[in-house]
């Protein structure tokens, strides 16, 4: 697959074959967008105005909250604080910069995600060895695919999806129905073989919300 400044980012989560690679690409662009927002936009007048008025959701307060240096959002609490007390207490509590860029950074990607996948038969290869895709993400690209692929490839992107979806959702759904049966009295013993259903919680949780826990 040829690289280049529209593809890298797709190659970046796709290659490792980890995961949700459509969760992967949100968790990289939150991460680099939590570092900017504390780093080089701090002397950026335009960027703090859109953070002053925006504000962040409380998802993105903690991920910025977690970072080591506690200055650089305590300064743009003071500034988003000013702004609030001086405009109007009813503001949209609902808004966060974070949220909006991932948003717009990740249409323009999905666009480049269509766009290799019409007419790179390599990517279409590395997307059918995902790991997997979680449910949001499968309804999001299964529904985008109807107005960005022409009818011959979308065929046969949907049905990629759907193996990459269903097949993990047999294995989650064995691994959840085994980790209920090992609290039957007939499994309670040192020796219990709890196979891989140990952490099925956290990932048919995962697999449902998109999010670890």
């Amino acid at each position: 697959m040829k690289k280049d400044i529209t593809t890298i980012p797709i190659s970046e989560v796709f290659e490792p074959k980890e995961g949700c690679p459509i969760c992967c690409l949100r968790d990289m662009l939150e991460s680099r967008l939590v570092e900017y927002v504390l780093g080089p936009s701090m002397m950026e007048p335009d960027v703090r105005m859109e953070t002053n008025k925006l504000g962040f959701c409380s998802r993105h307060y903690g991920d910025l909250f977690s970072q080591r240096n506690k200055l650089p959002l305590a300064l743009i609490l003071e500034s988003h604080l000013a702004h609030i007390k001086n405009s109007d207490l009813k503001r949209d509590t609902d808004l966060c910069f974070i949220c909006q860029n991932v948003d717009s950074h990740t249409e323009k990607l999905l666009a480049n995600l269509f766009a290799l996948y019409g007419k790179e038969p390599a990517f279409r290869h590395l997307f059918s060895q995902q790991q997997l895709l979680c449910l949001p993400h499968y309804r999001l690209l299964t529904t985008r695919a109807k107005s960005k692929l022409n009818k011959k490839i979308q065929k046969d992107f949907l049905s990629a999806c759907q193996s990459l979806a269903a097949n993990h959702l047999k294995d989650l759904h064995r691994d959840i129905t085994h980790f209920c049966s090992m609290f039957d009295w007939r499994s309670n013993s040192e020796d219990a073989d709890w196979g891989t259903s140990k952490d099925a919680i956290e990932r048919t949780i995962y697999f449902l919300t998109s999010r670890n826990v």
